[in-house]
């Protein structure tokens, strides 16, 4: 009887325990598979946002949720918070950062430039001052030399452009903040040019570069974008910002497009990387008009022959 106890308790026993609800094994993204949260730096908003509609046409299984920002927040983004695992940006990790990340998640996440890209002087569409040097913008941001109207960024503080403008415009010096006119976002900065024909704008090419893309096309009626001088160039002093001038560093206002992915395995991060980096996404860059970083680009001189065939 005891026996006949001893099964029944178990039986009884074994029957809650199949009632129970399984615990689910947590299924993490792969390449082609799942979510992720992405910060980009929102001066290159038009160009990602083409990577990201044509990542997820090819690969109906994946939503890239992106969160454009300023730079700074990116970069706060991928050392803080732990749901961002990639963040599009102007620079790479930085010696501190990466020990940072090899002190607390005990590896460096992956970084590299995918792209090149431009920073655009625009101005009003009926302004007469369209030839820049380096020089004036320097002696104009820093208050030495007096203008018209105000020179507006997409931000007084923590954006890739107003970083650019400090280190390699002004060589570490500081705004004249009389002169700075701070702006919420690129988009703003080309509507603020466009209604104040003294203004200028600074704001990346991609916003204002593809001839291809009607939006901006639109934009170019009411702002143009301006020559700079081109210090390296023997045949013409001035250029505008196109794919060969930036290939080339013809155009002096360049600088890089950069992944940085944290994750240490092979998940829908690293496939979106991949994309973009690959012979695809190089090809949206390109067609976006800046300069594609992995695929070859070769420079050749031809003759035109301008005679008419009767």
């Amino acid at each position: 009887m005891a026996v006949n106890t001893l099964c029944g308790m178990l039986s009884v026993v074994l029957i809650i325990a199949g009632c129970q609800p399984q615990k689910k094994t947590k299924v993490f993204d792969s390449p082609t598979n799942g979510s992720i949260n992405i910060s980009v730096d929102e001066s290159f908003k038009p160009v990602i946002d083409e990577q990201v509609k044509m990542f997820e046409a090819s690969y109906p299984d994946t939503k890239i949720n992106v969160h454009y920002k300023p730079e700074a927040d990116c970069i706060k983004d991928i050392l803080k918070d732990s749901a961002t695992r990639l963040v599009i940006v102007t620079r790479g990790l930085n010696s501190k950062e990466e020990h940072y990340f090899q002190d607390s998640m005990d590896y460096v996440p992956r970084w590299d430039k995918i792209a090149t890209d431009a920073i655009a002087i625009v101005v009003n569409i009926n302004s007469t001052d369209t030839m820049f040097t380096l020089k004036r913008l320097q002696d104009q941001l820093s208050g030495r030399t007096a203008n018209k109207g105000p020179i507006v960024f997409d931000g007084l503080s923590a954006t890739s452009i107003v970083r650019f403008a400090i280190d390699s415009i002004l060589k570490g010096g500081s705004f004249d903040t009389s002169v700075v006119k701070a702006v919420r976002g690129s988009k703003a900065v080309l509507d603020y040019v466009a209604s104040d024909v003294n203004a200028i704008g600074l704001v990346g090419i991609s916003w204002i570069g593809n001839p291809e893309d009607t939006a901006q096309m639109n934009r170019l009626k009411k702002v143009k974008i301006t020559f700079v001088k081109c210090d390296i160039c023997d045949d013409l002093p001035y250029v505008k910002p196109n794919q060969l001038s930036i290939l080339t560093k013809r155009y002096p206002l360049v600088r890089g497009l950069y992944y940085i992915l944290k994750e240490n395995y092979s998940g829908l991060g690293a496939g979106f990387v991949d994309f973009m980096q690959f012979e695809r996404g190089q090809l949206i860059f390109k067609r976006a008009y800046l300069g594609s970083s992995k695929i070859g680009f070769a420079i050749r001189s031809v003759k035109i022959n301008e005679k008419l065939v009767k």
